[in-house]
């Protein structure tokens, strides 16, 4: 009987520690577009937000980011902010933006968070009317929208998913309140 009890004990320590080393999801939109949407990229606001990131997330950071995925652009330049807003951060960290995953596609973004092993927390770039659809495949419930009129909100989303457990402001210097 104290054998499958301390069977039972080291399982469930093991099965406590393989959920204390999931990552954490944390859910950003893309940096500030310019004011003519027919223009591609990021404006002079969405690139100082793109060089702030890699303080807010960078390898000095609390987020300890190890993955980080945007939605993938198109050939003409369309839907590249996501891409362009994480790039600098990716660089600095050593990593590469995962951008196999298309924008509609919630489904894609959560097997590859599923699918992720590696060392850190995920950090996901995207467009921000989607981001809600991606936090509820992912596991949580009715999620409200992303504001249209925010660039700088950090929704973190710890496993198993259940919930956003925080939204707080990335507090760029000269573009967030």
């Amino acid at each position: 009987m104290q054998l499958s009890s301390a069977l039972f004990f080291a399982s469930l320590a093991a099965t406590l520690v393989a959920a204390a080393e999931k990552p954490t999801v944390y859910l950003i939109r893309h940096g500030e577009k310019p004011e003519d949407d027919d223009v591609t990229g990021l404006s002079m606001e969405g690139e100082q937000r793109a060089q702030c990131l890699r303080d807010v997330f960078g390898a000095s950071s609390q987020y300890n980011i190890g993955y980080i995925l945007a939605q993938t652009p198109k050939d003409n330049g369309k839907r590249s902010r996501p891409y362009l807003t994480v790039k600098p951060l990716a660089d600095d960290l050593g990593l590469t933006v995962d951008t196999s995953c298309d924008r509609d596609d919630a489904k894609c973004v959560k097997d590859a968070v599923k699918d992720y092993d590696g060392e850190g927390n995920i950090l996901i770039c995207w467009q921000h009317g989607e981001l809600s659809s991606l936090a509820e495949k992912l596991g949580a419930d009715d999620v409200d929208d992303y504001p249209s009129d925010s660039y700088d909100l950090i929704w973190t989303q710890p496993y198993p998913y259940k919930e956003i457990t925080s939204v707080t402001s990335e507090n760029c210097p000269g573009l967030d309140n």
